[in-house]
């Protein structure tokens, strides 16, 4: 039996660009994800966590999510290798999102995005799963 199973919660570094191709939806994004407090330092640090969503999870993430939203996902890790245009040999690891929950009201989330962005989600309190069907509730 294999377990690679990863939950993390943080906020979003920037707006998530949702692209499709033949067969699904896609998006990447980075999700900073706060260190343990220092205390020989006065300000917390953050792990830059790259992530991928696909199909109606990339579609979930890039509606109700924008620039400084903090959420919650559960994915698995994957390492993958690949060439630039280059001839770099590049390799990447990052989480593959499987579901993703909000962690913050609308209210709270509207405080931490950019004044032009809008959070759109009908939660105000609470944490609500991204549901795994066809069906978005809202």
């Amino acid at each position: 039996m294999a377990l690679n199973t990863c939950v993390l919660m943080g906020r979003l570094t920037k707006d998530v660009e949702l692209k499709q191709t033949k067969d699904t939806f896609i998006t990447n994004f980075t999700l900073a994800v706060d260190k343990p407090y220092n205390k020989n330092n006065d300000h917390p640090e953050a792990n830059w966590i790259d992530c991928v969503a696909f199909g109606k999870t990339a579609e979930f993430i890039s509606k109700y999510f924008h620039k400084g939203s903090k959420f919650a996902v559960t994915g698995r890790l994957q390492t993958r290798a690949y060439e630039n245009k280059d001839g770099a040999k590049i390799k990447v690891t990052e989480v593959v999102v499987e579901s993703v929950e909000f962690v913050e009201s609308k209210k709270q989330n509207e405080e931490n995005t950019s004044p032009t962005s809008t959070a759109g989600t009908a939660a105000d309190t609470g944490v609500i799963s991204a549901p795994d069907n066809e069906d978005i509730p809202f």
